[in-house]
Formats: structure tokens, sequence, C-alpha cells
């Protein structure tokens, strides 16, 4: 078993399951169907490409170390006639998380395939963004592989938030996990339509998966956390 680590954190992030027509809303953390479609970029796939359900295999688990703050920005789109004239104004909401860190554990028993992923993502054919493509990847997205199943390596994992945020939450650290329902056996699931199918904007299509919660308990801090970096916005 190997396991591909990714460190999912910026200024704003949007992962929308259930977006639709004015409202954009955005789930509080990264979705599976958006982090395949992070990989389909990196493998310069097309949107309707049937290559990108094989995605839907690899174990997936989303620990989120920074929850971050809901932003709501408001958006005024226009339509316009074929003489210039406008034909229609389009007020719109869309949601970002902003300051948020999350750690994506994917996973298989397929050592090559695990490996041409990491390849894909540290050469990718297509910009890879974070849910909308006004939100860019951090340098240090990728954190490389681990020999072991994805639940193991988030919780061996340190904890990944922003020195600030953790001077702010000392004692003791509880993070959420949440995973394949079948990687957490009996903890309590939800059925989510979050199995991609297709991404063609014509018409994309998902299905539904289950998902699990597991709380991980990490050790906690030792000393002060002083370090201080002007250009560590996140």
């Amino acid at each position: 078993m190997k396991t591909i680590l990714l460190k999912i954190a910026g200024p704003l992030q949007s992962w929308g399951t259930s977006s639709r027509f004015e409202t954009r809303s955005t789930d509080r953390y990264p979705s599976k169907s958006a982090v395949a479609g992070i990989l389909a970029a990196s493998f310069g796939y097309s949107r309707d490409d049937t290559r990108i359900e094989q995605f839907n295999e690899l174990d997936f688990a989303v620990r989120v170390d920074q929850p971050g703050e809901l932003l709501s920005d408001y958006h005024v789109a226009q339509r316009f006639k074929p003489n210039g004239g406008i034909e229609q104004v389009y007020v719109t909401n869309r949601y970002y998380l902003q300051d948020a860190v999350f750690v994506v554990a994917l996973g298989s028993r397929d050592d090559q395939w695990i490996e041409e992923i990491e390849y894909a993502l540290r050469h990718p054919y297509f910009q890879p963004f974070l849910g909308r493509r006004s939100n860019p990847l951090s340098a240090d997205f990728l954190m490389g592989t681990k020999d072991k199943d994805v639940i193991a390596c988030l919780e061996e994992l340190e904890w990944q938030a922003s020195d600030w945020f953790k001077r702010r939450n000392r004692g003791k650290i509880i993070l959420p996990v949440y995973a394949d329902a079948h990687l957490l056996g009996d903890s309590p699931r939800q059925m989510v339509r979050d199995r991609v199918v297709s991404f063609s904007q014509r018409e994309r299509v998902h299905g539904y998966r289950a998902v699990g919660r597991k709380d991980i308990e990490l050790a906690p801090l030792v000393g002060d956390v002083t370090s201080h970096d002007a250009f560590n916005a996140f």
C-alpha cells in the first residue's frame, strides 16, 4: 500500500458538490471528485474522458488541520444582445473558504499507479487549482508518498496548520478526518454526491459514495510557536 499526501492550503479555495445556478456554494473540506479533477488535469485528460472514473477507486481521506472561514463573494454578470444592448443581468453569490488548511491522502495497492500519479502531479499537463481557476495551489502542495495506508499516514503526520492558528489553539489537538466509509469500519457515515462520472461542460454527472468520519488526536505542541515568515499568508 502506497499513499500520496497533498497539502491543500491557500488564501481562498472552494469545493462545491451541490452548486446550482446563481448560488455557487462550497463544502467545508475538499471533495473526492474535486481532487479527481486535480488528478485529471495533471494527466491531461479532457472533461469527458472516461479514464477520470478510475480515480474513484483510490482510497481517499482528508484531514481538517485548519477549518478556515466562510467567505461570500457578490458578483454581477451581464448578457448582451447582438446590437450591444443589455439583455439580462445576473446576480450570483460565490462562496469560498479562506485561510483553510487540509491534508488529503490518496492510497492504492497498485504501487506503479501511485508513482504515475505522483509524476503527473509534479509535471501537470493542465494547470490544477483549488476548486476554481482563481485559486492556485500552494508551493508545498505535494508532500510526497508513504508506504502506509491513508488513515495511518494521517494519524502520524504532524499538524500542518499555520503558526498563528497553532498559537491560538494550544492544548489538546483533535482533528476530524473524512474518508471513504469502508476505511473507517463502523464509524457514522452518510451518502454524498461525490463520485465523479463526467466533468463534461454539457452535463456534469456525479454518483453517490459513502463517507465516514473519525477524530484523530495528535500529540500536544511543546514550547512556543515563535517562527515568523512575512510571506506566509496562510
